[in-house]
């Protein structure tokens, strides 16, 4: 395997903070007396502000009041992840220190807001990890698009199909898969479909497994 640098997505994969925002996303529901959709919810993991925006609306019908339920669900989720650090997700570090030991650089390529995404990474103790965040607001199309991936492999200086790419959504792995990056996908919320397991790229349970599976591609 070549590769010459690293592109991690955030949420999901770096931090567990999809499990915060579900349930703020829940108890939204719960005050504007809307039903959980859950496949509906599911849906927008991996999208950008715009692509949310698209799928809740879509998902819950034109008589849907977006930025009310937009207003109670943020309300509840930016308190906790610009206050409190959450919790960094199984074989983080081991990974990101590998990579670093190989002078391998490293970005994000996160759909957050990229002051929220610096706030996150900052309260985990990641932020130093990472030459380069490209965020959801600095693209025109949000993934699937390969747009935020390929802007991550422009601001390291190196070709996308000599990058790895770590995703935890399907829509981060068909954007990374279109940039043309060699992609290791670690599933948190949705588990990879059959149409996602076709495009023959490296599934993991764990970015400890996604490390041991690096480590014997290198040996």
């Amino acid at each position: 395997m070549n590769y010459q640098a690293a592109v991690f997505d955030m949420d999901g994969l770096l931090l567990d903070t999809e499990r915060v925002c579900q349930q703020a996303f829940r108890d939204a529901c719960i005050s504007l007396s809307l039903p959980m959709l859950e496949e509906v919810y599911l849906g927008i993991i991996g999208c950008n502000a715009e692509g949310i925006k698209e799928v809740i609306c879509n998902g819950y019908g034109a008589d849907l009041d977006y930025e009310a339920l937009r207003v109670e669900w943020m309300g509840r989720y930016h308190p906790i992840v610009e206050q409190q650090a959450i919790p960094v997700k199984e074989g983080v570090i081991a990974l990101l220190n590998y990579l670093k030991a190989q002078q391998i650089p490293i970005a994000v390529a996160t759909s957050t807001h990229k002051e929220l995404a610096i706030t996150k990474l900052k309260l985990a103790g990641l932020l130093e990890y990472f030459e380069q965040i490209s965020a959801g607001c600095e693209v025109t199309h949000g993934k699937p698009s390969p747009e935020i991936f390929l802007l991550a492999a422009k601001r390291l200086n190196t070709l996308p199909q000599q990058c790895l790419a770590f995703e935890d959504s399907s829509n981060g792995v068909r954007a990374a898969m279109a940039a043309g990056m060699q992609v290791y996908h670690v599933p948190d919320l949705v588990r990879p479909s059959d149409d996602i397991i076709a495009l023959g790229h490296t599934i993991s349970d764990s970015l400890t497994d996604a490390l041991d599976h690096l480590k014997a591609r290198n040996n």
